[in-house]
């Protein structure tokens, strides 16, 4: 069966937690990405970092993008996969907690990061059909 480390999109960018929202924005813009795992300075995962929270909480709350930090958003611990976990995880782990990013960890160690497109590109069509519908509904 497909694994996680088999499909993800690898070498991962992490925006510190002590770093500003400001920073990890000009960070997504460079990498063309829409999300950034939040790390500490134990070199840990601290949360995920989208683009929509850095509009939602930070600009329309009318937070200082240059003064709020990317750990001040973090949301407690960080779903994650296992490299080494298969495909049917992966599908359950973004089901029952309605995400489209899972960074992927090594031991401690942030690998990369399964995103629903790479999901898309690697099952077959009835299971990216159901994990499409889960994350859809409310």
């Amino acid at each position: 069966m497909t694994t996680a480390r088999e499909i993800m999109t690898p070498g991962t960018e992490c925006i510190g937690a002590d770093e500003t929202v400001l920073v990890a924005a000009r960070k997504m813009t460079e990498l063309g990405v829409g999300a950034l795992p939040i790390c500490g300075t134990d070199n840990r995962l601290k949360g995920m970092l989208t683009d929509r929270d850095i509009v939602v909480k930070v600009l329309g709350a009318g937070k200082d993008p240059a003064r709020t930090t990317a750990g001040e958003l973090a949301q407690g611990e960080a779903v994650t996969i296992g490299a080494d976990d298969d495909a049917g995880e992966i599908l359950r782990t973004m089901t029952s907690h309605k995400v489209r990013r899972l960074p992927v960890i090594d031991g401690h160690d942030l690998v990369g990061i399964v995103a629903q497109a790479d999901v898309a590109r690697a099952l077959p069509d009835p299971q990216v059909g159901d994990l499409l519908q889960a994350l859809s509904t409310d």
